[in-house]
């Protein structure tokens, strides 16, 4: 007992910059009085002592803010950062080196009995607001995004996010090409993708996947004007700075203001 409250404090100097001492962990951590309590609550509760248990949990979590109920089964080295608003069920699992932070709900999403809670494995991280819900497992170093919710299985290594949740994937090489051409002309496309509803973020990626396909074609025609014997210049293509957009703003502004001008003198002309 005592090596795993161990455990729970120095494992915190791991996870939490702002920790400074031990007596400042065991004095001011509402997450480690949870776990601490949940440890003596979980161990009335295998013996039999539902009352005594179910009482401890209601104290720490008058205390704390964060509700587990005595029947769930944490692992080594649980850390919850903050804590506020924690809600673990009854039959929900967590591994080892696990960590979770205010707001996560494990719970479920039926009131039969039985296993209804999820399961998490080792080294799982749990954003802030995140709620997993139901009686599915989330593999072995998965992260958890804050606010997602999950309700579907997550293998190894995963990351969600979004509501519902869903595994985020590795770049497509469509993804890959338009942030290249993107770099090339000094533009900024951070945040667009294809989920996105915004009209304008579409059009701009449709104008990137245009500018790609003719990019490779140019390449290519250089390339088969080389292989004929044809000098061709290597010149890097100039980024697009905000100031020349300005710039160019002004000049647009500049020719309006000339034409108009040249308006006015003209009909002064056949006045007179």
């Amino acid at each position: 007992m005592f090596s795993r409250i161990r455990e729970d404090i120095s494992c915190i100097f791991e996870r939490d910059p702002a920790a400074r001492n031990v007596f400042e962990i065991l004095t001011t951590y509402p997450g480690v009085h949870a776990v601490l309590f949940h440890r003596l609550a979980h161990w009335l509760w295998g013996h039999g002592l539902k009352w005594p248990a179910r009482f401890i949990a209601s104290f720490a979590r008058w205390m704390t803010g964060i509700e587990i109920h005595p029947g769930a089964s944490i692992g080594r080295r649980f850390f919850i950062d903050h804590g506020m608003g924690v809600v673990v069920g009854e039959t929900a699992v967590i591994g080892d080196d696990c960590t979770l932070y205010h707001g996560v709900t494990l719970g479920g999403t039926s009131w039969a009995k039985g296993k209804r809670h999820p399961t998490l494995g080792n080294d799982v991280v749990v954003g802030a607001g995140a709620k997993v819900l139901g009686p599915i497992s989330v593999g072995d170093g998965a992260r958890i995004g804050s606010n997602a919710v999950l309700l579907k299985e997550v293998p190894p290594g995963a990351t969600v996010v979004g509501v519902p949740g869903r595994i985020i994937q590795g770049k497509s090489d469509r993804e890959k090409a338009r942030e290249a051409i993107a770099k090339k002309i000094g533009f900024d496309a951070y945040g667009m993708h294809d989920d996105m509803p915004d009209p304008v973020a579409h059009a701009i990626n449709c104008m990137l996947d245009h500018m790609h396909g003719m990019d490779k074609r140019l390449e290519s025609m250089c390339k088969t004007m080389k292989s004929l014997g044809a000098e061709l210049a290597e010149t890097d293509m100039p980024g697009l700075e905000s100031c020349e957009i300005s710039s160019a703003a002004r000049d647009v502004e500049h020719t309006e203001g000339d034409q108009e001008q040249d308006r006015d003198d003209t009909l002064d002309t056949i006045k007179s």
